[in-house]
């Protein structure tokens, strides 16, 4: 017997924005403002319209929804590193997580486009420019990095992770950034040490073409003004590069007693030699972090003291920073404050390494 032939179901209807409209009893255009987000809608309207959204099934057509309200409902998020730096290192993943809690609040989609190699700021301004997203929020710019320029040329509403350090940064009206007191927090750290009697203090930098390494260097030299040169090692933010500058600092000053590390991935490359070379920590040397991000602190051996930043809160900021931005005032509302740069606290978190 010959095979019947498998009926085809046709498929599911979509639902409309009109059979919303129908269901809540509002007119299409009543339906259209409270699915965009629109003002000047009575609260049981709204209350309609959403259960008539759920009932339904309604999901807003994306295209449709750009063309009125002038949204893409996604943030580029813009790294200044290469891939196996930002997946390695774990204040990106806390600052991301941090974003993407905001964003997802907000029904917005998080963009990750990571700086390889110098083509791809190119890349980068092509879909920048494409109109693909909303804004853009930046991290590690250097201090000749082109992204700042790219996004003021491209009218690309910014807010950057760190104070952006180009010539006249701090000039530029609108300028928004979420930053730590890396400056306090390292002045901290470094006079802890000195509390403890600790007299030869050596410091591992990160690279000195970002502002926070530079102000954490800053935030050394205020506690120890007078400091030589040769206390002073440059490291990457990376635990190799701890190990690299803490070799260096033994090799110039071999009787140091105290190291503050511009960050804890560093400071784990730093205990790794001074293990190796017999030197007790914190007996024979002391040494103080930055970050206290992912547990590393205290996981490390000895556990770690070092200054405390709430990454994850800074990501969660910058994208606050940049919504509000990007969102009018309500009606009937004031003119609301012009958003401004952030500086969070540091804490020093004390435990066995000094």
């Amino acid at each position: 017997m010959p095979e019947r032939p498998t009926a085809v179901r046709p498929p599911a209807v979509r639902p409309t924005l009109e059979a919303v409209a129908r269901r809540a009893g509002v007119s299409r255009a009543t339906a259209s403002r409270v699915v965009n987000g629109g003002a000047g809608v009575r609260g049981a309207l709204i209350e309609r319209v959403r259960r008539a959204v759920d009932d339904l099934g309604y999901v807003p057509n994306q295209a449709a929804r750009t063309l009125v309200t002038r949204r893409h409902d996604a943030v580029a998020v813009v790294i200044a590193e290469p891939g196996a730096r930002v997946f390695a290192d774990p204040f990106f993943a806390r600052q991301l997580r941090g974003i993407s809690k905001e964003l997802s609040a907000r029904d917005a989609q998080l963009v990750l486009l990571l700086v390889e190699n110098a083509e791809d700021y190119e890349r980068i301004g092509r879909y920048l420019a494409g109109g693909h997203v909303d804004g853009a929020l930046i991290f590690s710019p250097r201090v000749d990095d082109p992204l700042p320029a790219i996004t003021r040329r491209l009218g690309v509403p910014t807010v950057f992770g760190g104070r952006p350090g180009r010539s006249g940064a701090q000039d530029g009206r609108g300028l928004l950034y979420v930053d730590c007191d890396n400056r306090g927090g390292a002045r901290e750290a470094v006079r802890h040490l000195v509390g403890l009697g600790r007299r030869r203090i050596a410091h591992i930098s990160g690279p000195m073409d970002q502002t926070a390494s530079l102000d954490r260097l800053d935030g050394y030299r205020d506690a120890l003004a007078g400091a030589g040169p040769w206390l002073v090692a440059e490291g990457d933010f990376t635990p190799a590069g701890g190990e690299r500058a803490m070799a260096e600092l033994l090799d110039l000053c071999p009787d140091l007693d105290a190291v503050f590390a511009a960050s804890d991935l560093m400071a784990s490359g730093a205990l790794r030699v001074l293990h190796a070379r017999g030197r007790s920590v914190p007996r024979d040397v002391a040494v103080v972090g930055f970050d206290d991000t992912a547990r590393l602190g205290e996981y490390a051996d000895p556990p770690l003291t070092t200054v405390r930043q709430d990454v994850e809160e800074m990501g969660r900021l910058m994208a606050r920073l940049l919504l509000r931005g990007l969102d009018p005032a309500p009606s009937g509302v004031g003119t609301p404050a012009e958003p401004s740069p952030v500086i969070t606290a540091t804490r020093l978190i004390r435990r066995v390494s000094a």
